[in-house]
């Protein structure tokens, strides 16, 4: 059992490339290999290897192991940037890979991703080359926990459900294991192979899909001041790669869903920004608009401000949120927060609206 377990965690934090470095591990070391370089042979490159693409799914079928398939969606692009989100039915992990300077670098790796966030300029304190110039036979460089990358063939033939590819491999040592993971041109990773002693676990490229969306199924929640209980209702959003969340679902919120529940956001309300803290505390900031067009009491403001907390809280899985009005505390006629005050989330006894 103790194999397994250790096969499963190896393949999570290598083949989907979310394992943590020490802060204190030497840099990535790279070694040429001059010996080979050919002057009659087309110069390859990365971005050839790993175009960036926006709207795109591409779908992993595995072998193995129970989270060797995976889905892979393009959330947010740059001009050398690409931010993924990968989900093996386990978990959801935000992934941020950069194409410089010769250079395939994956800059962070973060689980439990469920939301989305613009992760692109995020430091991670984690980068790892995945693929490095020149793209030849040998050439190889040594990762920050001292396992070993090379590049053994670049052209190597490689069949996948979604058809067959001539591919670079790359090989990555370590002490009880190895990875070989392939790269077709135009397409990008084609194929992933682990192998620890006489097991072994494989995710192949099934399927790529065009002009794709993202869709969430996310709860907004809405007060009824008639019985003084707080109702949600899920919505299935869709969002394309480079879309701004919080305008999404600013959207979706400004809604109304009957005669009986309240609304919560006015036409004119904006998210100013929304964002989860270190802290694991949702901030989210509102412009004026809010609080100059809600009719409420009290007691009806104060369901308001749950229904909100439930949303945002729910939607990042956190159990506090800090409401502010255009970057100053939240004051109006009947309620004022101090600096620091949070709402806590509290949804566990809110009924859905079919």
């Amino acid at each position: 059992m103790k194999k397994v377990l250790a096969l499963i965690s190896l393949f999570l934090s290598i083949v989907f490339l979310s394992g943590c470095r020490s802060p204190n591990s030497d840099n990535n070391t790279i070694n040429g290999n001059d010996d080979q370089k050919n002057p009659s042979s087309p110069v390859l490159k990365i971005e050839d290897y790993y175009p960036i693409k926006e709207n795109v799914k591409y779908v992993y079928e595995g072998m193995g192991n129970e989270y060797a398939s995976y889905d892979v969606y393009i959330d947010y692009t740059s001009d050398d940037k690409v931010q993924q989100r990968v989900n093996n039915g386990g978990t959801v992990m935000a992934r941020v890979i950069k194409l410089k300077d010769g250079k395939l670098t994956r800059l962070l790796s973060r689980e439990e991703a469920y939301y989305r966030e613009n992760l692109l300029n995020e430091k991670g304190g984690e980068e790892e080359i995945l693929l490095m110039e020149p793209l030849e036979k040998g050439t190889t460089w040594t990762l920050k926990d001292s396992r070993v990358r090379t590049i053994t063939n670049i052209s190597a033939d490689i069949t996948t459900p979604s058809g067959k590819y001539k591919a670079i491999e790359v090989v990555t040592e370590g002490s009880n294991d190895k990875v070989t993971d392939y790269y077709a041109k135009n397409v990008g990773l084609v194929k992933s192979i682990f192998t620890s002693g006489k097991d072994e676990i494989t995710s192949s490229l099934s399927k790529i899909e065009e002009n794709v969306s993202l869709v969430e199924r996310i709860s907004f929640f809405y007060p009824n001041i008639n019985d003084n209980k707080i109702y949600y209702q899920i919505k299935e959003l869709s969002f394309k790669t480079n879309d701004i969340t919080r305008q999404v679902l600013e959207e979706a919120y400004k809604g109304t869903v009957n005669k009986n529940l309240g609304k919560v956001f006015s036409q004119n309300t904006k998210i100013n920004s929304l964002y989860l803290n270190k802290d694991n505390t949702v901030y989210i900031d509102l412009n004026s608009a809010f609080l100059t067009e809600m009719n409420a009491g009290s007691g009806y403001e104060s369901m308001i401000l749950q229904s909100i907390a439930n949303t945002f809280g729910k939607y990042y899985n956190s159990q506090k949120v800090i409401l502010t009005i255009d970057n100053k505390l939240y004051e109006s006629g009947h309620i004022a927060m101090k600096k620091g005050e949070s709402i806590d989330v509290r949804y566990q006894d809110a009924i859905e609206v079919k």
